[in-house]
């Protein structure tokens, strides 16, 4: 019997999801649950761990192999470098706590939005593809050829720290000016806050912004102006057939990707790349879509993930 498991680690939350392989009739199972906040890594250790043993629980047999959606900077042996979300996770040997949760389980990882661009490009059937994720921060992912790029071996494509105006806010990279300093959800929370000289949470935000109000207005066409500057900038380099706008922040706001659009196109040169801006799926959930993906792919495509096979977890 055949189980494979994605699980998206997000800043806020991780979702989870369980699927059996090619003729298996069950219906997948998903779960999902928030960090808490404030919580130390070892309470967000425990509270993994709590989670994947409901799953183990609910599969009935192994689980095959995982594929992991993950927003943090690693070192080649799984250690955590960085994660500006959770900075207590820095040292993390990541590896080790996962083969302990798994055990006898084929272990892959790769970028969140790196996964979220392959699971889009595949649902749609295009095989040049950019992707932009509006939520805690902006996760990105390039497709060129079908295949991810650079690919995970490499690195992931930090689209969410590209620099799109070199005296702008402050991102929590350190640097001025990334997307994600301006067009994450956060940041446009705070815009929105500053606009309306009051603490903005995202429910307010979406009912002013569907109401028309002027600050939430300012705040979100900003965010969405950022985001068509990445586009248009990322079109240059890659000539991608579509642009994919997704995540949940953006999923909350109707008429978010079509403001997207417009700004887009004020932006394109004579005789330059115009890609098609689409908005993902719904549900939000590209990353995980992606995670599972990438756990039924590892044992065909070695190379497209980063695994942490049985081996490496006994060496």
């Amino acid at each position: 019997m055949t189980r494979y498991l994605g699980l998206d680690v997000g800043g806020t939350k991780v979702a989870v999801r369980l699927e059996g392989g090619e003729g298996d009739a069950d219906a997948p199972y998903e779960t999902a649950f928030r960090w808490t906040r404030g919580a130390d890594v070892r309470e967000d250790m425990a509270a993994l761990a709590a989670c994947l043993d409901r799953v183990r629980l609910h599969a009935g047999a192994p689980v095959t192999a995982a594929g992991l959606a993950l927003p943090v900077t690693l070192d080649p042996s799984g250690t955590v470098l960085a994660w500006p979300n959770r900075p207590g996770w820095t040292g993390l040997d990541l590896r080790s706590e996962l083969h302990r949760m798994l055990p006898g389980t084929v272990i892959c990882h790769a970028d969140d939005g790196d996964l979220a661009a392959l699971a889009e490009a595949r649902a749609i059937g295009c095989e040049n593809l950019v992707y932009l994720g509006v939520g805690t921060g902006i996760g990105g992912g390039v497709v060129l050829g079908g295949r991810l790029c650079p690919g995970p071996a490499r690195g992931s494509c930090e689209l969410g720290h590209l620099v799109v105006d070199r005296t702008g806010a402050v991102c929590d990279c350190g640097r001025r000016g990334c997307v994600q300093a301006s067009a994450s959800g956060p940041a446009i929370l705070r815009r929105a806050a500053v606009l309306r000289g009051a603490p903005v949470e995202y429910a307010e935000l979406c009912e002013a912004w569907a109401a028309g109000t002027s600050w939430a207005e300012a705040a979100v066409d900003e965010g969405c102006a950022v985001l068509a500057a990445a586009a248009a900038g990322t079109a240059e380099l890659f000539h991608q057939e579509v642009t994919v706008i997704g995540g949940g922040f953006a999923e909350g706001l109707p008429g978010f990707v079509e403001r997207v659009e417009r700004h887009a196109r004020g932006l394109v040169r004579p005789g330059g790349p115009q890609p098609r801006i689409a908005a993902a799926r719904p549900g939000g959930l590209s990353s995980l879509d992606g995670a599972v993906l990438l756990a039924r792919d590892s044992a065909e495509r070695a190379d497209s993930a980063v695994v942490w096979s049985r081996t490496a977890a006994a060496a």
